[in-house]
Formats: structure tokens, sequence, C-alpha cells
């Protein structure tokens, strides 16, 4: 079966995680402060602050931001879950933007008809690896004094007008699943070069204790203080010596999916009806997915179902979040709020995407999407 995503793992990043396995320290440890470092130095920014996966990195993002209770934080309809998931973690609700019908990006205008005097904060998400209309929405928010974080996880080393993607909002948070550009078996990280933020998402991933066990240890001192409420979302050194060497391979692996999708398109355009998303001039996509969406009228279910036959596990990215029963039941959303998303979704099916996908790979899953087709 090949998998729509999947980890590359070798031998030299087993042998980091072997090494940390036969050390002193096992979390907490410098393997932690290593990868941080490396993941600032990919993202551009002074700070990185790993965690235990995206989710994690999203909420301690809206826990910095002093996201709350009669708050509201908008987020586009197009996403994972977690991203709402976050702002209901602090009590706040989510206001659902749509998205552009070509790029399934966040649709800046929408963003700025859904900003009240309640808005708290704007979450963007770089979908599928293309990053946004960041100047656009840098401006709006500007405009509005809001801060503008990203969900830049689907997009570790795609850039805007050459900047790189974890630069280009308040706080980016990343994710390290096995399906991302880079894994640390489950992880995540948020970048910042605000020192104040940076200081927050320390804290609360910790428990809210100000200081951990290896900084008691260099200080030979047993006391420690918890200053507010955080949670446990540190990540440990075993799963940072992988990040550590899998980020050195970031950007050989984002030019093969560079490549992948350009055989895609060039072997899709001559499929009738079948659409492909538009990559920004300005930007450069890290391809964390390839999404397609399949002719008006075509059964998806038939065609997801043919694919796997085929020995190929499609996959669909995503439902509007809006449109889930959680949303539906605690937030009264329905249809009809995006009509964009709720429109478009119906048609998109993410294919196989990672960087050990052959050319020969890459043109089964082509004439297996035709033949599925007809």
């Amino acid at each position: 079966m090949i998998p729509y995503g999947r980890q590359t793992v070798d031998d030299d990043d087993i042998n980091a995680v072997v090494e940390v396995l036969r050390g002193a320290w096992l979390t907490t440890g410098p393997n932690v402060e290593l990868f941080e470092r490396s993941v600032a130095a990919a993202a551009g920014t002074k700070h990185a602050v790993a965690v235990s996966n995206g989710t994690a990195a999203l909420h301690c993002a809206m826990h910095a931001l002093r996201v709350g209770p009669g708050d509201e934080v908008i987020v586009p309809a197009v996403t994972f879950v977690a991203t709402a998931n976050a702002a209901v973690f602090e009590g706040a609700t989510p206001v659902f933007a749509d998205v552009e019908t070509d790029t399934l990006t966040i649709d800046v205008a929408s963003v700025a008809s859904r900003i009240t005097s309640r808005t708290k904060a704007i979450v963007a998400v770089d979908y599928a690896g293309q990053p946004c209309a960041w100047d656009e929405l840098n401006a709006l928010a500007a405009a509005h004094g809001l801060p503008l974080v990203a969900d830049g996880c689907h997009a570790i080393g795609a850039s805007y007008k050459d900047k790189p993607v974890g630069s280009l909002a308040a706080m980016t948070a990343f994710s390290f699943h096995p399906v991302k550009h880079v894994t640390t078996g489950e992880g995540g990280a948020i970048t910042t070069d605000d020192d104040e933020l940076a200081s927050r998402l320390r804290l609360f991933r910790a428990h809210g204790i100000a200081t951990d066990h290896r900084t008691r240890e260099q200080r030979g001192t047993f006391h420690y203080e918890m200053v507010e409420l955080g949670f446990n979302y540190r990540i440990c050194d075993i799963q940072c010596a992988l990040g550590v060497s899998q980020l050195k391979k970031l950007a050989p692996w984002v030019e093969r999916r560079r490549a992948i999708a350009a055989r895609y398109r060039e072997a899709l355009a001559t499929i009738d009806g079948l659409e492909l998303l538009r990559d920004r001039p300005e930007a450069k996509n890290a391809y964390h997915l390839f999404v397609v969406k399949l002719p008006a009228g075509a059964d998806r279910a038939g065609v997801h179902r043919n694919l796997r036959e085929a020995g190929i596990a499609a996959n669909v990215h995503y439902m509007p979040v809006h449109l889930h029963p959680f949303y539906r039941d605690r937030f009264g959303t329905q249809p009809g709020l995006c009509p964009v998303a709720e429109r478009e979704w119906q048609r998109i099916l993410s294919i196989p995407m990672y960087p050990a996908l052959t050319d020969s790979d890459v043109d089964f899953v082509v004439n297996a999407l035709k033949t599925a087709l007809r």
C-alpha cells in the first residue's frame, strides 16, 4: 500500500537516537535545546519552543496570547480540528472564516468581515504547505491591533517572498508528526521573535513551573515554584535527537516534494475537469500534501475505494471544522457559514506525497487515478 504520507528514517537518525539512549539525559536535557536552536534556524527566528505535538504548540500559542472566555479567535474553516480546538481549550469561541477557492488558504476578505470587538487573535493555516497571503493578513491584523498566529504545521521549509514560514507571524506552530516534512515521532514547536511570548510558552509547557530539572541540576538546587497553571507539554531528548538529525535533510526533502508535485502537475493536466490548487507566485510551496479537486459530479467515495483496491491510500484534508458535530452542538455552527469551504471540500482528495516516492510510484498513482475516474 502506498500511503498518502510517511516518514523517512535512515541510519543517521537511528544512530542519533541510540546515542541519547546510551547517555544520561532522556528528557529536559541538552538535545531539547539543540533541537530548538535547529528549528529556530530553519524558521529564521530568535526563539523556538519545543513541545509534545502540534496541537500542544497551538494551545501554547493561545495561552501565551492570554486568550480566554469571552474572546473570539478567527480560524479557517478548512484545517485540522486542532487549529480551532486550541482556542476552545482556553475558553474562547472560534470564528470560522472562509477560504480561497483556488488555494484553500484563509480568505483575507472573509477574515475582515469576521472581526468584532471580541476578536482576540487571527490564526491562518498554510494549508498543504502553501503559504497564505501573509502581507495582506499582517496588514489587516495591524490595522485592528490583533496578533496573528501561523499554523505552519504543514509548511516547514516553505517561504513567502523569500522569508521562511516560521517568521511571518507573531508566533508559528509546527508539527513533527510522521507524515510531516521532518518527524520526531510526535512533537511540535512554536517559533517567535518575542522574548515575552517565548517565556510564557516555556512556562506553560512545563506545568507553569519556572525551572526544569536540568536547570535545577546545573544550579545545584532542589527548589522550584509553580507560578501559574500549565500543562505537561514537554518533549524528550530521544525525540529531539531524531528531530535534529531529520532537520539536516529538510532542504533536499522539500526539493524532492516539489519535483514530485511538478511531475503530478504535468501528468494530471490532461484529465478533463480535474483541478489542482494554485501556487502563489510570491511563495514557495513545501507540499506537505498534494490535493486534487475531482471533476464535478465524480463519485469521490468510489474513486477513493478504487485507489485503495489498486494499493494507494488516498485521503481527504479536510471536512470543514464547523460542520463537525462538536462545533454544531457547542457553538451552533451550520452549513452555509463558509460556502466556498463547504463546496470545495466535497471534491478534494489527497494523493501520495512524501520524498521516498519514486518517479515510477508517481506514474503509478497518476494512472490509477485516471482509471478510477473512468
